[in-house]
């Protein structure tokens, strides 16, 4: 029964190391990736070399199925709760909010704002770049000023120059 229990608990360290070395890799953090990666295997063949050494194999591949189920859902939590990176906000109205503008400026976001061609009228554009952990406090920001707001937000996979570039390497960010 120790085994079975160990079986599982690896599963819960292995299965959300791996979800963050691949994230890691997709950020480009390979020095990060490759130790998170030799531990994931160390793990990882332990967990195997107990699932197919002891008398209760069937049940050791079954709670190692689940444990790596779980883990995933773990590993996906514990990212979300790190937020690694930056999204790209994109914002439009049909009017310009200089109350928006101001209101996120104050609470640390760099605005850009562009007016453009929608079908019916001008739209108006404002584009930000923030830290990952912060999109949830921009969207709840914008939703309470313009609750109307068209939003989209992607990851940029990397960036250069620009306001928030240099005030990070000002603050060693």
């Amino acid at each position: 029964m120790q085994s079975i229990i160990l079986i599982l608990i690896l599963q819960l360290v292995y299965v959300p190391l791996l979800t963050l070395r691949t994230i890691f890799l997709v950020k480009n953090l390979t020095f990060l990736a490759a130790i998170i990666g030799t531990i994931e295997m160390l793990i990882y063949v332990f967990g195997l070399s107990l699932v197919f050494s002891g008398d209760q194999s069937l049940i050791a591949m079954i709670v190692y199925a689940v444990g790596f189920g779980l883990g995933i859902f773990l590993g996906t939590k514990i990212e979300n709760k790190l937020a690694i990176g930056f999204v790209y906000v994109t914002i439009n109205t049909q009017t310009k909010n200089q109350h928006l503008i101001d209101t996120l400026r104050a609470n640390g976001f760099a605005v850009t704002t562009y007016i453009g061609e929608g079908r019916d009228s001008q739209r108006y554009k404002y584009e930000i770049l923030a830290k990952r952990n912060r999109e949830k406090e921009l969207f709840a920001l914008v939703n309470s000023i313009e609750p109307k707001a068209f939003i989209i937000s992607y990851e940029p996979k990397s960036f250069k120059g620009g306001f928030l570039v240099d005030r990070m390497r000002k603050h060693g960010r």
